[in-house]
């Protein structure tokens, strides 16, 4: 089980992930929508400077325009790339060609069940893994809600690539999203942030709970 903190905002909150366990941090810079946890580049880069080697660590973006995003991660120097907004499969294809060394995620906004599925079907032949996230009319992520784990259920079971679960997860709940699910691993933000900022107790929680439940399974 794979569990990843986002919406890292300074060295604390990184601090606070890493010491929880994760696996990866993510960074939110390069946004379109609202996103109170939004990053500049020099802050991203201070941040990714002082995590461990073992962290992967994650540039959450909306931007669009596939020479944008390769040069913001590579400007980062991430390993992964988790692209937020629609950005058509062969555009994803050219991000790859220029970052060959970055992993690929692709969210999938789990709005109605035809939609998902083509989704699916759409991106997994271009990307490393998919993440399957909550969105309203101005968030693409962020959002503290909860989709159709029913619909993320089929999805992890049909798709050929390792799926990501996100979208209103918490402390308490990720026992439960990933015994149903079972995906590959679990993405939170605000699920374990107190005031706005990660809350050590959440994170460390969030992570045991998340492992529990594959264990269990």
């Amino acid at each position: 089980m794979r569990v990843k903190i986002c919406g890292i905002r300074d060295c604390n909150d990184a601090e606070t992930a890493v010491r929880a366990g994760v696996d990866a941090v993510g960074f939110i810079v390069g946004t379109t929508g609202i996103a109170e946890d939004k990053i500049d580049v020099d802050s991203a880069r201070t941040i990714i400077e002082s995590l461990p080697l073992f962290v992967s660590r994650v540039l959450v973006t909306h931007l669009t325009d596939e020479t944008q995003i390769a040069d913001l991660a590579v400007s980062l120097r991430v390993d992964t790339v988790q692209i937020q907004d629609f950005v058509p499969p062969e555009s994803v294809v050219r991000i790859r060609r220029q970052l060959p060394s970055c992993m690929l995620i692709k969210t999938v906004h789990v709005v109605t069940e035809a939609q998902t599925f083509q989704m699916m079907h759409d991106f997994e032949p271009v990307v490393d893994m998919l993440l399957l996230d909550s969105r309203t009319t101005d968030r693409l992520g962020g959002t503290g809600l909860v989709h159709d784990w029913n619909i993320s259920e089929q999805v992890v079971r049909r798709a050929r690539v390792p799926v990501i679960l996100a979208g209103g997860l918490t402390d308490t709940n990720v026992y439960d999203a990933v015994s149903q699910t079972r995906p590959f691993g679990v993405d939170v933000n605000t699920g374990v942030e107190t005031d706005g900022w990660k809350d050590p107790s959440k994170a460390q929680k969030f992570v045991s709970e998340a492992h529990r439940a594959e264990d269990d399974r």
